[in-house]
């Protein structure tokens, strides 16, 4: 099956800010690449030992917590989605939905780079569905299905 083109390459973490309304200690992504014409791309977050989570998730073995991963998917979907619709104004406010599906697989450690594989699944309206993969080195670490709706 052939793949879609590339509609965005590279949603560096500026263009982030302008897309999500998202901000420290919230943002969880840093960059996202590869959105294609069928709802899908790859958000990319570089984990550090230095992130507020850390602090308390746990001081003598420090493990990403899951919950972060599933809302980075969302915000991963939500940049796509954001960046889909044309000819809207934006930023627009994105609302997770739902959280279907969710499986945590591998720990993430500090240090490890999360690719969140998403593609869209459904779309009605002002609401989406996606699928996500979050992997690290090739590796499923968690998965889930979420969906989220884009407003004013």
């Amino acid at each position: 099956m052939e793949e879609s083109p590339v509609r965005f390459e590279l949603v560096d973490i500026n263009d982030i800010l302008k897309t999500l309304p998202h901000r420290f200690p919230m943002l969880l992504i840093d960059r996202v690449i590869n959105i294609r014409a069928d709802y899908s791309g790859i958000g990319i977050k570089n984990v550090t030992f230095n992130e507020p989570a850390f602090q308390g998730h746990f001081p003598e073995r420090p493990v990403y917590p899951g919950v972060m991963m599933i809302e980075a998917m969302a915000q991963t979907a939500g940049v796509i989605g954001i960046k889909s619709v044309e000819g809207t104004q934006k930023p627009r406010a994105v609302y997770f939905l739902t959280i279907d599906k969710c499986k945590f697989r591998k720990p993430v450690l500090p240090g490890d780079t999360i690719e969140y594989h998403m593609r869209s699944i459904g779309r009605r309206k002002t609401m989406w569905w996606f699928h996500g993969d979050a992997m690290v080195d090739g590796q499923v670490v968690a998965e889930a299905d979420v969906g989220a709706m884009l407003t004013d």
